[in-house]
């Protein structure tokens, strides 16, 4: 897949989460029970990933120029989704009134810890390919 043809599929995609969350948001009542709920965070998580994907993406290709495009593209969706959890979560623990800074705190180590396993992971994936040739 060509980069133009990731940016106009994300662009779109993203485009569409946001328009049906705001349609959820107009439409359903939240106490109508788990699945208007659950459509709510589903879909702002898939918005807001599609949307961090993106500036990510952007500010990634514009700052950081000597870096591939195809890695640029793979660190900012992770990141973006990462973000998107973060927020999801927090959100709904605010929806049912659990939040507090040490949930938070949490959250960050788990999300943290989740991310430096997921850079470890590639950087070795990285290295044994590189020592295989």
């Amino acid at each position: 897949m060509t980069l133009r043809a990731y940016l106009m599929i994300m662009t779109i995609a993203t485009l569409i989460f946001w328009l049906a969350f705001g349609l959820v948001i107009i439409s359903v009542d939240p106490s109508s029970g788990w699945l208007g709920l659950g459509l709510f965070y589903i879909l702002l998580l898939f918005a807001l990933t599609g949307t961090g994907a993106i500036v990510g993406f952007i500010i990634r290709f514009l700052a950081l120029k000597q870096e591939l495009v195809a890695r640029s593209v793979v660190v900012a969706f992770r990141q973006a989704l990462l973000m998107g959890v973060l927020i999801t979560v927090m959100l709904f623990l605010f929806s049912q009134k659990l939040f507090s800074w040490l949930n938070l705190g949490l959250l960050i180590l788990a999300l943290s810890a989740l991310e430096f396993f997921l850079l470890s992971y590639e950087s070795e994936r990285l290295n044994g390919a590189d020592s295989e040739e």
